[in-house]
C-alpha cells in the first residue's frame, strides 16, 4: 500500500509522517489489519532517511495504533483498541481529528431535483425462490462458452490493432450488423450510418433527452409508464406530463400540444403489456408531424413474440423522420453486457454523436466487436428463437392460471415480451397480496408505482424471464393464497 505524505521542513519529517498515518487510521482510510509499507520502502518513496520513518512508526506503535509483527510487517490495530485509549497523551489530538472528519458546514450540494429523484432498486429478486422479476432474462439460456470465445478473440493484440479510442457512434461492424439484423427481424429501414451504439437503453434515453429537451419544455410519457425514463426527463429540467394508456395504447388525443418529446413503448407497453393499435400509431405519427415533436420508441423486449403476427415498429412506418428507435441487448442476451443502440433521424445524428462523446467517449470496443461477429454468424437470432420457446412455456402456465383467477384479476392482452400484467378486480388489495406473497418467497411488482398520477386501478406484473418453469406452479399457488386472503 502506498501512503501519501506531504512533507514540510526537514526537521518536521517524522512528525508529518506520524500525523498523516494517524489521520488515515482515524478517518478509516487505513482500516484495521491494513499492512503499511516497510520503513525502507516508504523512506525511498518520500526521499527521507529510514530512521525518520522508523521514528514515526515507533510512536504509533507505542500509542497503540500500529503493531509490528516479526517477519511480516507493520499493521494497523483494530479500531476498538484505538478507541479505548482516550486517556493517552494523544487523546486531545484524536478528538480534534475526529471532529475535523465530520462533514463541514458548507458541503457542496446537488441541484434540488437530484435530492428528489430515487435510486432504482437493482437488488431485485433473482435470489428469491419464486422471482416473478420484471425485465430480467434467464441467463442460464445464454451460450456463455460461445460468447467467451468471441470476446477472447477480440482481446488479442492483433484484433485490438493500435488500441486507440473508438468512435463515439460505435464500431462500423456492429452498427452494420445491427442495421441488418433489425432490418430483417423488426422491419427497420436503417443503414449503419443511422445507428449509434450505447450502454443500454437507459443511456440512449439520456442522450436523446440531452439533445432534444430544453429545461422547462414539456415531455409526454405513458401513464402508467417506465419510471427511469421519467426520471431522466425530470433531471434535465423538463415538465413531465403523464398521458393515459388504454387497451389500444397511448391515448393520442390526450397529448399536450406543447410536448417537445413523447416517450412510448408501443410494441409491449411498459408495464401493462398491451400493443399500440395501428390506428393509434398512425395518429401518433400524424400528431408528431404537426407538433414538430420527437417520438422516442423504446422497443425494449419485443424480440420475444408469441403466436400473433407482430405489429411494425413506429420507426418502420415513419415517413417524416420524427421517430428515434431504441433497442437493447439486455433482454435478448444479458443485462451485465450493457449494450444497446438507437436509430435516429439524420437531423439529430451529429448532435447525438457529440453528446455520446461528451458522456463517455465511446462504448467498450471489445464487446462491440464480439457482438458484431455474434450477430453476423446468426447466433443472436438462434438464441432468441431458443429462448422464446422456453419463455413461451412459462407464459402459457401463467396465462392459464390468470384464466382461473378471473374473479380476482383481469388479464391484459399481450403477445410479446417477458412479462404479463393483470389488473385487480374491485375489492382486491394488491399491496397486501404482494406483501403476503413476498413473505412466502414470491417476489413480484404491483402496477401502482409505475403511474405518474394516482392509479385508478392497481394490478400485478408477472415476469417470467427469471423464474424456472418447474417453480411456476408452486409460486402461483402461493400467490393465489395471498390474493384470496385480501
Amino acid at each position: 500500500m502506498e501512503v501519501h505524505v506531504t512533507l514540510g521542513p526537514r526537521g518536521e519529517h517524522a512528525a508529518r509522517i506520524y500525523r498523516h498515518v494517524l489521520d488515515a487510521i482515524l478517518d478509516g482510510r487505513l482500516p484495521a489489519g491494513a499492512r503499511l509499507p516497510a520503513t525502507r520502502v516508504l523512506a525511498e518513496q518520500l526521499d527521507v532517511s529510514r530512521t525518520t520513518v522508523a521514528l514515526a512508526y515507533e510512536r504509533l506503535v507505542a500509542e497503540g495504533y500500529l503493531q509490528g509483527r516479526v517477519g511480516a510487517g507493520t499493521f494497523v490495530l483494530a479500531t476498538q483498541t484505538v478507541a479505548g485509549d482516550l486517556d493517552r497523551p494523544h487523546a486531545t489530538r484524536t478528538r480534534r481529528t475526529v471532529t475535523r472528519a465530520n462533514p463541514p458546514t458548507h458541503d457542496p450540494t446537488p441541484r434540488a431535483v437530484w435530492r428528489a429523484l430515487p435510486l432504482s432498486d437493482t437488488t431485485v429478486a433473482p435470489l428469491a425462490r419464486y422471482p416473478f422479476t420484471i425485465g430480467l432474462p434467464d441467463i442460464g439460456l445464454f451460450g456463455f462458452e460461445t460468447w467467451r470465445r468471441f470476446v477472447g478473440q477480440q482481446l488479442r493484440v492483433s484484433a485490438l490493432g493500435t488500441g486507440d479510442y473508438g468512435e463515439p457512434e460505435g464500431l462500423i461492424a456492429l452498427r452494420a450488423a445491427i442495421a441488418r439484423h433489425y432490418g430483417v427481424s423488426r422491419g427497420l429501414r436503417a443503414s449503419a450510418d443511422d445507428v449509434l451504439v450505447t450502454r443500454g437503453a437507459q443511456q440512449a434515453i439520456d442522450l436523446v433527452t440531452r439533445v432534444v429537451v430544453d429545461p422547462g419544455s414539456t415531455v409526454a410519457v405513458e401513464d402508467p409508464g417506465y419510471p427511469p425514463a421519467r426520471h431522466v426527463f425530470t433531471s434535465m429540467g423538463a415538465r413531465v406530463v403523464g398521458v393515459p394508456v388504454d387497451e389500444e395504447g397511448l391515448v393520442v388525443d390526450a397529448l399536450p400540444g406543447s410536448a417537445r418529446l413523447v416517450y412510448v413503448t408501443p410494441s409491449h407497453q411498459y408495464p401493462l403489456g398491451v400493443a399500440m393499435s395501428p390506428a393509434r400509431r398512425t395518429a401518433l405519427l400524424s400528431w408528431a408531424r404537426s407538433a414538430g415533436a420527437v417520438v422516442v420508441e423504446d422497443d425494449y423486449d419485443s424480440e420475444f413474440r408469441y403466436g400473433q403476427r407482430p405489429l411494425q415498429p413506429l420507426h418502420s412506418i415513419d415517413r417524416s423522420s420524427h421517430v428515434v428507435y431504441i433497442g437493447t441487448f439486455s433482454k435478448t442476451m444479458f443485462p451485465a453486457l450493457r449494450l444497446g443502440f438507437l436509430i435516429a433521424p439524420a437531423s439529430l445524428r451529429c448532435a447525438l454523436r457529440t453528446a455520446k462523446q461528451l458522456s463517455d467517449w465511446h462504448t467498450d470496443t471489445v464487446s462491440q466487436a464480439a457482438l458484431a461477429h455474434f450477430i453476423d454468424e446468426g447466433l443472436l437470432a438462434r438464441h432468441i428463437r431458443r429462448a422464446s420457446r422456453h419463455y413461451a412455456a412459462r407464459r402459457v402456465a401463467i396465462r392459464s392460471w390468470l384464466g382461473e383467477m378471473g374473479n380476482l384479476l383481469e388479464a391484459l392482452p399481450s403477445s410479446a415480451g417477458l412479462h404479463l400484467t393483470a389488473l385487480a378486480r374491485p375489492g382486491v388489495a394488491i399491496d397486501d397480496a404482494v406483501g403476503r406473497a413476498k413473505a412466502s418467497g414470491v417476489v413480484l411488482r404491483s402496477v401502482a408505482p409505475f403511474h405518474v398520477d394516482t392509479p385508478v386501478r392497481d394490478g400485478l406484473m408477472l415476469g417470467y424471464g427469471a423464474i424456472p418453469v418447474e417453480r411456476i406452479r408452486d409460486a402461483l399457488r402461493l400467490l393465489a393464497d395471498a390474493l384470496q386472503a385480501t
